[in-house]
């Protein structure tokens, strides 16, 4: 079936005024025209530090006209720039040309290549492809801040020393930067003194001719034959507290695989799942167009100075204000790319581990067994202008860890890999318990006097707003976080079951089903059919229409009698607005369809609903719900859904949704939500412990078939192609290594202690 479409010329570009070349912790933030000169966001910056704040070649002190500019992968770009070369005499014009097409026909033409790793390699090459001589000075203007990311967009707080030296040397020479402050802080019985060395080595490598350093510019004298050459490597070396990163890129790096940073990517790209279909006039080329891209997009944001060894590693939350450790978004983007493997949980859980709470600190929200939510190592933050060096407040984090901790059981069956975790993770359901636990629901609320207010998972300031639209003062119990501790109780209960530990199984097991029972009460709403956005601190539902209610679906926590209602309500049109579910309906007084938390749409909060909907078997609202996503992703650049966009009807009014102007993308959790989709609609879970996994697809007509290829269950690899077969859902094992059983079943997302015996029960009867 060939789709009548009308949006075939749409692409919507997030942020369309800034140009990325990312990897980890080094960013690379240009206008559209590959430079900048200052600028919110805009610079060249390693661990949040803006190291360089102008940087522009420029021809005879002029600019060059850009022909064509792209990113060739996350962390390479190519740029081609031309102009009529200086000093020869002007040849003749084509008709109406101007000096753009003169350029045309006789081209002096520069071309810079781009490599970012731990710092950043440019190739610069200049090719004469006129008929004329010329000589010109080629310049490159370049200067430094040191700037926090934080303020590119906001008053300078943080003031340091700052010196700059030229050193000249064979066929190059070195410009160094160097930035030193310290800052005198007092917080809540914090006190000290904090200090900060930073800097960068602009290494000029292989010049064709010599360089020179004037006022706040490198100079070339270039002279070029026509068809001659010239060429330099330019070499951005950040220095941390006086240690040197190197780039990670030499000359010409375009192939791949000479630099660790390649060698890297490439070792996750082989050995995480692949996916492809041999369809191409259905939505399904956009779905495996979605998952590879975010499959490259979560690589590209791992940050290798916190791998726990070359499998095992955690990412960046996203491009550009995110490029730091943030546990929910870690644990969120590890748990929902199972399907590519372990790795992201198998690194992401024991550095969290190690970012544990310790101690009672208000300012920073800290205390014992506190799951961390964000550690930042900006200028700001080292000097400790406020507690982001390392920040627990979100209460999120810590009913998370658990779940995750049990994803990576049902993944790996890998004992030795899972046991030493369990403690953090019983640290941290200890903490919400004896913490957050008040009158049998869980609570948050800051201590500290720079602390977040909102510590659930919609953390912004207003996000939390009553029917009238007036704003809920803490503390607060959300109904999604109230789920996210029954689910992490349940789950942990099962993975103790399983390690032996069978009194805190039970116990937990029990504490689960109780929070739950008390939950059905306290939340529900009778007359929406719907559960209440929280509680306020006199116990009172807040009765506004939000999208948290869907969380709860995936947790389990709803009763099933009620599920159908809950997921009607969520697709209703007050919430559902075509391209997915708006944070907050858009008949409340609150809405705003571009706020971060009223309105707009979030693919992270899709993910985790698309595996409701399977879990209680409503395969009408994941059809519907999964498409909308795709759909979305189809207009998106690269299939690449942002970190958020705005809530505006699909209408004919809008046949695109608009952008929350400061969303973020790539963003490591709106890639992960494609999996989780995908994972919905296979219908498929692992079961490790039992060498098992079950599906239950239910493909719709815009996806009718879908090769899942090389997926990892405990120590056995399987490749299954999944197919339409008439109105129903098949599949076939096309090839497996290992031992495994490939069992279908029911609603396999309703995992809880029981399903070990349920899928015992099954496979007995298979293999009977």
């Amino acid at each position: 079936m060939i789709e009548r479409r009308h949006d075939h010329l749409v692409r919507v570009r997030p942020r369309p005024d800034l140009r990325y070349v990312s990897q980890g912790r080094a960013v690379l933030a240009t206008d559209p025209d590959g430079f900048f000169d200052g600028g919110p966001d805009r610079g060249f910056f390693v661990h949040e530090t803006r190291l360089l704040s102008r940087y522009r070649w420029l021809v005879e002190g002029e600019p060059w006209k850009p022909v064509a500019l792209s990113n060739v992968g996350q962390h390479s770009w190519l740029g081609y720039y031309a102009c009529y070369p200086p000093g020869a005499a002007a040849g003749p014009r084509d008709t109406g040309s101007g000096h753009l097409e003169e350029a045309s026909q006789q081209t002096l033409e520069l071309r810079l290549s781009r490599f970012v790793g731990g710092g950043m390699h440019e190739d610069v090459d200049l090719a004469n492809f006129s008929r004329h001589e010329t000589a010109f000075t080629l310049l490159l203007a370049v200067d430094a801040d040191f700037a926090d990311l934080e303020e590119t967009r906001t008053e300078r707080v943080q003031r340091g020393r700052l010196t700059r030296a030229w050193t000249p040397g064979a066929q190059g020479g070195e410009l160094a930067f160097d930035y030193e402050a310290e800052h005198a802080y007092d917080r809540q019985g914090n006190r000290g003194v904090a200090r900060l060395w930073r800097g960068l080595r602009l290494r000029v490598r292989r010049a064709s001719s010599e360089v020179r350093e004037a006022a706040h510019d490198l100079s070339f004298f270039v002279a070029l034959a026509p068809g001659a050459r010239w060429h330099a490597c330019l070499d951005f070396i950040p220095v941390l507290e006086g240690e040197p990163v190197e780039p990670g890129y030499g000359c010409r790096s375009f192939g791949g695989s000479a630099s660790p940073y390649d060698r890297r990517r490439e070792v996750f790209l082989e050995e995480s799942t692949s996916f492809s279909t041999r369809e191409s006039e259905t939505l399904a080329a956009v779905v495996i167009g979605a998952v590879e891209q975010a499959k490259r997009d979560l690589e590209s944001l791992r940050l290798p100075d916190l791998d726990v060894d070359a499998r095992a590693w955690t990412m960046a939350a996203g491009l550009p204000l995110y490029v730091a450790l943030y546990g929910r978004d870690m644990l969120t983007a590890a748990w929902q790319a199972g399907l590519l493997g372990p790795e992201m949980m198998r690194g992401t859980l024991p550095t969290l581990a190690r970012w544990q709470g310790r101690e009672r600190n208000d300012w920073r929200d800290e205390a014992p067994g506190r799951m961390l939510h964000e550690a930042h190592t900006g200028p700001l933050s080292v000097l400790n202008f406020h507690p982001r060096a390392r920040y627990y407040g979100s209460q999120t984090t810590s009913g998370f860890y658990p779940l995750v901790l049990a994803e990576l059981w049902h993944w790996t069956g890998d004992e030795e890999l899972v046991r030493p975790l369990v403690a953090p993770a019983l640290d941290a359901l200890a903490w919400l318990d004896r913490e957050c636990a008040r009158d049998g629901f869980y609570w948050y609320r800051t201590r500290s006097e720079q602390g977040v207010a909102n510590q659930g998972w919609k953390d912004s300031g207003d996000a939390i707003v009553r029917e009238d639209g007036a704003l809920v003062e803490a503390p607060v119990a959300t109904c999604e976080e109230q789920a996210f501790v029954y689910v992490a109780k349940l789950h942990l209960s099962e993975t103790l079951w399983w390690l032996g530990e069978k009194e805190q199984a039970k116990r937990l097991r029990h504490e689960a089903q109780a929070l739950k029972d008390r939950f059905a009460d306290a939340f529900w709403m009778e007359d929406e059919g719907f559960v209440a956005l929280g509680l306020d601190a006199r116990g009172r539902r807040l009765g506004s229409v939000a999208s948290n209610p869907g969380h709860c679906l995936a947790a389990g926590i709803v009763e099933k009698d009620r599920a159908r209602a809950v997921a009607d309500r969520l697709m209703a049109d007050d919430l559902f607005s075509g391209w997915g579910i708006r944070t907050l309906s858009c008949d409340h007084p609150a809405f705003n369809p571009y706020s971060y938390h009223r309105g707009s749409v979030w693919p992270v909060e899709h993910g985790s609903f698309a595996l409701g909907f399977m879990r209680y078997g409503l395969h009408e609202h994941l059809e519907r719900l999964c498409r909308a996503q795709f759909e979305a992703a189809r207009l998106f650049d690269f299939h690449r859904l942002p970190e958020v966009f705005s809530g505006h009807a699909r209408d004919e009014d809008h046949p695109f949704p608009a952008i929350y102007p400061q969303t973020n993308s790539p963003q490591a959790w709106s890639a992960s939500a494609v999996f989780g989709l995908l994972q919905a609609l296979l219908g498929l879970y692992p079961y490790a412990p039992l060498k098992a996994l079950v599906v239950d697809p239910w493909l719709p007509a815009w996806l009718p078939e879908v090769t899942v290829r090389g997926l990892r269950v405990g120590d056995a690899r399987v490749t299954i192609r999944f197919h339409r077969d008439g109105e129903a859902s098949a599949y076939e094992v096309l090839e497996k290594r290992g031992t495994l059983h490939v069992v279908r079943q029911p609603s396999p997302w309703s995992v809880t202690a029981g399903l070990g015996e349920r899928l015992a029960d099954a496979l007995a009867s298979v293999q009977g």
